[in-house]
């Protein structure tokens, strides 16, 4: 993880590898710029080492301002400690009174970040006058400074040094040009202002986390198993004062979860069910997180086509994010209770596993006949949901990577959020707008719950193609005790990039949905969701 540094040093006067500045669209109601591009605030010591030609010097580079546009030129011999300048887009520039987004200036240090791998030191000198936008530079660089190495390097890695200082040197350096950037200094943001720094504490609070999220996803199913990962959460538990709990498939049969062990029955890696809590003594609230972890999804005996198994790694996203932002939640003190849910399997074909016809009795004693067991996460999340309501949350929520027709409907950046109570649906989706994340309210069509009647059984797990985000919903409503605010997080989109990165997010584990709930889990602290 980068190191965090605030500074009041001018981004002229810093001694580091490189120095980011913003640049922008010009404003129309900006009759000073004499050219297309400005200099972003936070910039203004480097355009001045360039007499005052930074913008006009981009343009000749090609550089528009566009968001996420990044353009790197060597300094001047004189007047900046950096060798290099970093210029990213920062999009249309603000009216004179008005600021730059959060989310903008996130996704620009992200971007600034990532082109600055293998780097041990840079700058940003990007606008950052306020606590707000300290919070949002800090958060974009260090989501942005990521990369998954732990499967790469192995020969370099052990391949001992001459001396002391070369061996130095390669501690410095990390793993070459994919290590991320080493340290980020902030520029403009006070270190004695302490609403700066619980910004920057935060920001790095929370990356740290998506990062951890991130991690598991981006693990290969070869390395992360159910076992595995119960075996992480514990870890994590001890580390951070938590409360934990593993249910094996002993404990699992004779509880009767049968969801997660008619998922989990197939394959060689037996499911576990974890509980991990924190309680803060001045809680007055109470939220329930439940995640889908499918650590590895073939289909099961409805198996997947050829090219639809490669990336299926990421089906425990869900799992990966509650875990994380319980985690969050404990190292920020948010003064709230909050439980984190992990129903974990591997879904596989094999002589043992469930077949489509099969019915299973699940936790809460409702039957569901299995049509198809590639609809596997509802029904691990089914067990865990209702487990979950037993301990009467104020606020429960589920997050999955759950059915391709939300990516139909909403792509690949944005997730859907179905709930049984429309205000609890709206706070989820303010939270994800604040925290930054794609987001967006969906229905649950009541007429949609016949489709999924069964001749056989109380419930079917599947129904017909048409709305089958929608129907995945109603479904997993099934098994949420009456009035128990409920929302469903389908992140299939989101969870895992397949292109190429863009602003903080890289290809891969996103780690999406931690900052949602984190920021969900803040509004109940205080107040603001009932």
């Amino acid at each position: 993880m980068s190191a965090l540094t605030l500074s009041t040093s001018s981004a002229a006067a810093l001694r580091a590898d490189a120095v980011v500045v913003g640049i922008a669209k010009a404003s129309s109601s900006d009759k000073a710029a004499k050219a297309a591009v400005v200099v972003a605030p936070g910039g203004e010591t480097v355009d001045k080492a360039f007499g005052g030609k930074l913008a006009a010097t981009l343009e000749t580079l090609g550089a528009g301002g566009g968001e996420g546009e990044v353009t790197k030129l060597p300094a001047p011999a004189d007047g900046l400690k950096s060798p290099v300048v970093v210029a990213v887009g920062l999009g249309q520039a603000p009216d004179k009174k008005g600021a730059y987004e959060p989310e903008t200036l996130r996704r620009a240090a992200g971007a600034a970040a990532r082109a600055l791998a293998g780097t041990k030191k840079a700058g940003f000198a990007l606008p950052a006058g306020d606590a707000e936008s300290v919070a949002a530079v800090a958060e974009g660089a260090l989501l942005g400074a990521y990369s998954f190495t732990a499967y790469r390097g192995k020969e370099d890695k052990a391949r001992p040094q001459k001396n002391e200082k070369d061996q130095k040197s390669q501690k410095a350096k990390g793993a070459g040009k994919d290590a991320p950037l080493a340290e980020i200094a902030l520029l403009g943001a006070k270190p004695r202002d302490k609403a700066h720094k619980a910004a920057a504490d935060r920001a790095l609070v929370l990356a740290e986390e998506v990062h951890r999220a991130r991690d598991l996803v981006n693990t290969p199913a070869n390395g992360l198993n159910p076992k595995t990962f119960a075996a992480e959460a514990k870890a994590a538990a001890k580390e951070h004062g938590l409360t934990v709990e593993v249910l094996d498939e002993k404990a699992l049969a004779k509880g009767g979860y049968g969801g997660i062990l008619g998922v989990g029955v197939g394959s060689a890696q037996p499911p576990r069910l974890v509980r991990i809590g924190y309680t803060h003594p001045k809680a007055k609230k109470s939220v329930a997180l439940v995640g889908k972890g499918i650590t590895y999804d073939s289909g099961g005996i409805s198996l997947k086509p050829a090219g639809h198994n490669e990336t299926m790694k990421c089906d425990m996203s869900g799992a990966a994010a509650v875990f994380a932002a319980v985690v969050a939640a404990a190292r920020l003190g948010l003064k709230a209770n909050v439980t984190g849910w992990l129903a974990l399997a591997e879904n596989m074909p094999s002589g043992s596993a469930t077949r489509p016809g099969d019915v299973l009795t699940m936790y809460s004693g409702k039957t569901v006949e299995v049509l198809n067991t590639d609809a596997e996460g509802r029904l691990v999340l089914a067990d865990a949901l209702t487990r979950a309501c037993e301990e009467k949350p104020d606020a429960l929520l589920d997050v999955a990577t759950l059915t391709g027709a939300m990516m139909v409907a909403l792509g690949s950046r944005t997730f859907g959020i179905m709930a049984n109570d429309d205000a609890f649906r709206t706070a989820v989706h303010e939270a994800a707008e604040e925290a930054g994340e794609g987001a967006w309210p969906m229905p649950m069509p009541a007429h949609l719950r016949k489709d999924i009647d069964s001749p056989t059984a109380d419930i079917a797990n599947v129904g017909g193609r048409m709305g089958g985000g929608l129907l995945a919903g109603v479904f997993l409503n099934e098994f949420v005790t009456e009035g128990t605010a409920w929302a469903h997080l389908d992140i299939a989109g989101p969870a895992f990039n397949e292109a190429a990165p863009f602003g903080y997010t890289p290809k891969g584990g996103t780690g999406s949905a931690v900052r949602t709930l984190v920021r969900l889990v803040e509004r109940t602290a205080t107040g603001e969701t009932a």
